[in-house]
């Protein structure tokens, strides 16, 4: 199935949705009777009134879900391959992505993080439209927007912020206008919901957004372990992919270098922000597919032994599948 989609072959896009498709057979199997979907913060509804909190029954839902991953697969992949970053155009970062999308039941459901997902590829098209540009201010200015959108749908994507001053410490050269140009178009978008805050005399409950900012950073979690052994074979391909890469870094263009350097900042920012959450769902860790499936694309397309990558990657849907039914 790998080495299937090391090539761009048009049939990949018919087998992607097949294996999409399996790959959510245990959880249709056991459809939960209700599914709920929050599409935006509470403290944005009163800029954004949409309610989509039990619009769709389980089944639209999933549906729904479905497709969007697919469709920010085909988006992630485009880009992968528009800056060459594992090597060669390949059907790789797609198949990884739809793959790690359905690691746990709550990544199967419409979620705030699996739209957040879709601004977060964006975001990572605009990153490295900067490294080969003279001008980055605008662009700088368009992700720190796209920062702010994403914390009106998802509160902890707000982590995503130093990642503008991280990803110009690696790509450019110090320019203190280009270091405010992305912190004023995150500020714009708070501004606006500041002025409909104002206009509707609750100035005082606009403050209160900002108090996950103060939570503490939790010591203990009450989690199944048993759950989360579906991660396994992630874990593995995780490090394999890094081993592999540091043994090619200095062999790889420098855009490529830097590049895995923003994605490994910005899977980080993702696995420490749940905190901010305080009805904290396991969702959240949707926001690291994206890196994290580039990674894995990177080994799968490097690795040499045909029967070990392939035997891994059989691996790691059979966890997803027993996981999902059992």
């Amino acid at each position: 199935m790998i080495n299937q989609f090391r090539h761009l072959n048009p049939l990949n896009i018919l087998l992607l949705v097949g294996i999409a498709v399996l790959l959510r057979l245990g959880f249709l199997i056991n459809i939960p009777d209700e599914l709920s979907f929050d599409f935006i913060e509470p403290f944005a509804k009163l800029l954004i009134s949409i309610p989509l909190e039990n619009a769709f029954n389980p089944q639209t839902n999933i549906f729904i879900a479905f497709w969007l991953v697919i469709v920010q697969a085909f988006i992630l992949n485009r880009i992968v391959n528009k800056y060459n970053l594992i090597g060669k155009p390949t059907f790789l970062p797609a198949l990884l992505y739809v793959t790690t999308s359905c690691l746990l039941k709550s990544f199967l459901i419409l979620s705030p993080t699996l739209i957040c997902n879709l601004l977060t590829i964006w975001m990572i098209d605009r990153f490295l439209s900067i490294y080969k540009s003279d001008e980055v201010k605008s662009v700088m200015f368009d992700i720190g927007m796209i920062i702010g959108c994403g914390s009106l749908i998802y509160f902890p994507y707000i982590a995503m912020l130093p990642l503008l001053w991280i990803c110009l410490i690696i790509f450019r050269p110090f320019d203190w206008r280009e270091w405010i140009s992305g912190i004023f178009g995150f500020i714009i978008i708070f501004f606006f919901l500041w002025v409909f805050y104002f206009w509707n005399d609750a100035t005082g409950k606009f403050f209160q957004i900002w108090l996950p900012l103060t939570t503490k950073f939790p010591t203990n979690l009450d989690i199944n372990y048993y759950d989360y052994l579906v991660l396994i074979p992630v874990i593995i391909i995780l490090t394999l992919g890094v081993f592999h890469l540091r043994n090619n870094f200095f062999k790889s263009y420098v855009q490529v270098r830097k590049t895995f350097q923003v994605l490994l900042f910005m899977f980080l920012l993702v696995m420490i922000s749940f905190y901010l959450k305080h009805d904290f769902m396991i969702y959240h860790f949707l926001l690291g597919v994206p890196s994290a499936s580039i990674l894995m694309s990177y080994y799968f397309l490097h690795a040499s032994k045909r029967w070990f990558y392939e035997s891994l990657y059989l691996m790691l849907v059979g966890f997803i599948i027993y996981f999902q039914i059992f």
